[in-house]
């Protein structure tokens, strides 16, 4: 009989995989320049962790081009995508990388700090603190700029891209 209380142990990878399958992320891409090169990555792992100071977080596989680039530029940019940036995610997410030598060309981008996507709400970051927990690092970058689109984000859940659309508030 199985149980769906929570245990000790650690759950399955499957069943991990199911449930964060069910957790809709806002669509980024991390990017970086540097002189490691100049890097991008779509990324779901990103999180604000304080306003005192601004700092964030974002998780990167650390064997990834991305991670070891953010590690060595000691900077990235978050850039929060845009409802209707799908091609941009699939492009950053490697699904060109057989058509494309580079990322960047015919997206849109301030050569910033670190690229800034066009049209993204973004976030300038210096790395304060890299920490390997698993496959992953997660990065905590100080906030350095930031700026809003004030467009609706790209979702993705369950597998696909959606969009967020604004409801009544309840209250």
């Amino acid at each position: 009989m199985e149980s769906n209380t929570p245990s000790t142990t650690i759950v399955e990878r499957d069943n991990f995989i199911a449930a964060m399958r069910h957790v809709a992320a806002s669509v980024t891409v991390v990017t970086t320049n540097g002189p490691a090169g100049k890097h991008g990555a779509t990324v779901s792992a990103f999180a604000s962790v304080s306003a005192d100071p601004p700092t964030v977080m974002v998780c990167l596989r650390s064997d990834s081009r991305i991670a070891k680039a953010v590690k060595d530029n000691g900077k990235f940019a978050v850039c929060v995508l845009p409802k209707g940036a799908k091609d941009t995610a699939l492009r950053f997410a490697g699904n060109d990388d057989l058509q494309v030598e580079n990322r960047f060309s015919d997206v849109p981008h301030k050569d910033w700090d670190a690229p800034h996507i066009e049209d993204s709400t973004s976030f300038s970051c210096s790395v304060s603190q890299a920490v390997e927990q698993g496959s992953h690092t997660a990065f905590f970058g100080v906030v350095t700029w930031a700026g809003s689109s004030k467009a609706a984000p790209l979702i993705y859940f369950d597998g696909a891209f959606g969009e967020f659309t604004k409801g009544t508030p309840h209250g």
